[in-house]
């Protein structure tokens, strides 16, 4: 079926985060939530598990295995062994899930940076070390340095990598090449990978590489997590899953799920399971239209509002912007774009000390509520 993405839902008063956060004036375009609405199949789905009136425990992990592999198969070409998927409330949640299972206080944790916040702070709220790789600025997007992360992997006390790709924020896409040479570095240093891949169904420019693709010797030395939350809008039902096809690995992070008493729920099941067996039409529609807004939005900003800078992302439905130029503090900045602009984004810092001077803008809604925050945002720059 055809989706209409330029339909815009009424958000406010429905417990949004998104759009309760700030005051009615401001256009919220931070968090990386959609403003779309999920694909019928999803809602149909749980109305018929609602209709039948009896919510009591139940055992999911089949249903979610079986979408969460059918997903990585049909879309990604790589088929994981029965027995190699657990649940989780959702990436952030399996990432703190990791930290307590496959490190130790004190240990220290690799991120490429700049980087999804979380990466950054988990390993710290767990008593580990965050210790951060910058990405290096290379025409309009990112390459890895790998003297500096491999110098950051040898240390002794590194023992994870949280590896975001797509990468947010700044929208790349790693090449097999430079996965290949991360998964070996990591494997060198025995260093295991957590790989973050809930944006992998947004990818305009290239192919996303699944990490457990890429050899069955790197595929033993990594975790996975994907999540429906992005991709159908459904991050309210806090559904993830964690895949790895070596049987100690998942074993243990499946040990660390029952310590901490953390089960599936039947909604989230069902909608996860609907959505990666069901909706592969959704997914590539709404891939489409944020690519075509994330275009417009490019182009918008190097017409109108010259004194930003940004590039054309190859994934996620994220800009990622070089606020410099205005020759504001971090601060002064946020304030600017609250106050002045009224438009709610994401302040660089958040992302590691390569944020500075950056913000981050949110280009999944409607392409009239897209519009509307570019106006805003070149009145504000243009007349100041």
């Amino acid at each position: 079926m055809k989706y209409n993405f330029d339909e815009m839902p009424q958000r406010r008063g429905t417990d949004s985060v998104k759009w309760s956060a700030y005051p009615a004036d401001v256009l919220p375009m931070w968090v990386a939530d959609s403003d779309f609405r999920c694909a019928d199949a999803i809602i149909e789905a749980m109305s018929g598990r609602v209709a039948h009136g009896v919510f009591g425990y139940a055992h999911m992990g089949a249903l979610l295995e079986e979408g969460a592999l059918h997903w990585l198969n049909t879309r990604f070409g790589w088929q994981g062994p029965k027995g190699s998927v657990a649940f989780a409330p959702g990436v952030c949640a399996a990432i703190g899930l990791s930290l307590r299972t496959f490190t130790k206080p004190g240990d220290m944790v690799v991120t490429l940076t700049p980087s999804y916040p979380p990466l950054l702070n988990l390993p710290g709220l767990n008593g580990r070390v965050s210790v951060t790789s910058d990405l290096l600025r290379e025409g309009d997007g990112y390459k890895v340095d790998f003297a500096d992360l491999e110098e950051k992997l040898s240390r002794s006390r590194t023992t994870l990598m949280l590896l975001c790709n797509p990468h947010n924020p700044g929208g790349k896409v790693f090449s097999r090449e430079e996965l290949l040479k991360i998964g070996e570095l990591c494997l060198k240093h025995n260093v295991l990978v957590f790989s973050d891949e809930i944006h992998c169904d947004y990818v305009f420019e290239g192919k996303h590489i699944t990490f457990p693709s890429l050899s069955p010797v790197l595929a033993q030395n990594c975790l996975v997590a994907i999540n429906p939350s992005k991709t159908f809008n459904i991050a309210g039902l806090f559904t993830a899953a964690v895949i790895s096809p070596n049987p100690s690995l998942i074993a243990r992070f499946k040990d660390t799920l029952s310590a901490s008493s953390l089960e599936c729920t039947s909604l989230g099941a069902v909608a996860l399971h609907t959505a990666y067996t069901k909706c592969a039409d959704y997914a590539d529609q709404v891939c489409e239209y944020t690519r075509q807004n994330t275009i417009f939005a490019v182009d918008y900003i190097r017409k109108n509002i010259p004194a930003l800078k940004t590039h054309q992302p190859q994934a996620t439905y994220l800009l990622w912007l070089d606020c410099n130029a205005l020759g504001m503090d971090d601060k002064a900045l946020m304030d600017f774009f609250l106050q002045k602009a009224k438009v709610a984004l994401n302040s660089g810092p958040s992302y590691g000390a390569p944020g500075k001077g950056f913000m981050r803008l949110n280009c999944a809604c409607p392409r009239s509520t897209l519009t509307e925050g570019l106006k805003r945002i070149a009145a504000a720059v243009n007349g100041r």
